[in-house]
């Protein structure tokens, strides 16, 4: 048997009952919705509630109010519960700072979500047993992020390496020789790495910037000596570029500070898809090789 589908007006009247504590509304409008495009600024709708409820409106206020703190309180329970899980019985670098946990705690009283819970955890525990590691930037970021963004995050960090020159995470978008007499007018000179093919389209870019978890401007790196290499670090293993010829320049998207910090919280192991990218795209000026752990 074909299960009904649940209706908007159906989805209201549970949003309505789990946040007031009330039953939906018997309103006339109910009867006769208007639809949303005919509604303009001059002429409005102005239902007056009706509920099914003999509690007057400052009891259903602090009703309300009392049903907002017990969901906070399920999800800091839930977060902190998700932490002793995540933290590993290794000696603490320290004891955190009183003032970052209250700020922890105010920011993650509203996830509940259970995937940015977990990232949350990890923040925790990661800050028990290193303090410092999360600044208050980071949790603000993560307080705003979305289930979506979480998701473009973690496919961003299947193709973010860890740059063994600074430490940061790098993507690699692409490379070119440095303009000379002898490839002047070679049609190779300059290579991009199409990163929806691995996923990652540009409005997933744009995503990131907005969020503050890379920076607007791709970064160029310095000239390659011939032979020259260049590694990133995954969670599965090593990726190396070495330049085959003098003069070859990568282009790269860097992780802010707040993105390389958030992106310890994932398992960035190197995607199949965006390995093979690379190598189409840097074939004439490096050579890609992958080590795995």
């Amino acid at each position: 048997m074909p299960i009904k589908p649940i209706t908007a007006q159906q989805h209201l009247a549970q949003i309505i009952k789990n946040k007031v504590g009330v039953d939906k509304t018997n309103s006339n409008s109910e009867q006769t919705p208007k639809p949303l495009a005919n509604d303009t600024i001059t002429k409005t709708v102005t239902p007056i509630p009706h509920y099914n409820s003999t509690e007057s409106t400052l009891q259903r206020a602090q009703k309300r109010r009392k049903l907002a703190l017990v969901r906070k309180q399920n999800n800091i329970e839930s977060i902190l519960e998700l932490a002793q899980h995540y933290c590993p019985p290794v000696t603490s670098q320290g004891e955190p700072d009183p003032d970052w946990i209250e700020r922890f705690l105010e920011l993650a009283e509203d996830t509940s979500n259970s995937n940015i819970q977990k990232l949350w955890a990890k923040v925790l525990a990661g800050e028990v047993i290193n303090p410092g590691s999360f600044s208050y930037k980071s949790l603000i970021t993560l307080k705003h992020i979305t289930p979506k963004e979480v998701d473009i995050f973690q496919l961003a960090t299947s193709c973010a390496g860890k740059s063994s020159s600074d430490g940061f995470h790098q993507i690699i978008t692409g490379s070119y020789l440095t303009p000379s007499l002898f490839n002047f007018f070679n049609p190779h000179k300059k290579s991009y790495v199409n990163l929806s093919n691995a996923g990652l389209n540009y409005p997933d870019i744009l995503t990131l910037i907005d969020t503050e978890m890379i920076y607007m401007q791709e970064i160029e790196s310095k000239a390659f000596e011939s032979g020259e290499s260049q590694s990133l670090s995954f969670a599965n293993g090593t990726l190396t570029l070495t330049a085959k010829c003098k003069g070859c320049i990568l282009t790269y998207y860097k992780f802010t500070q707040t993105g390389f910090s958030l992106a310890r919280l994932t398992s960035n192991k190197l995607s199949n898809q965006y390995l093979e990218c690379l190598r189409k795209a840097l074939e004439k000026s490096f050579e890609v090789n992958f080590a795995n752990k």
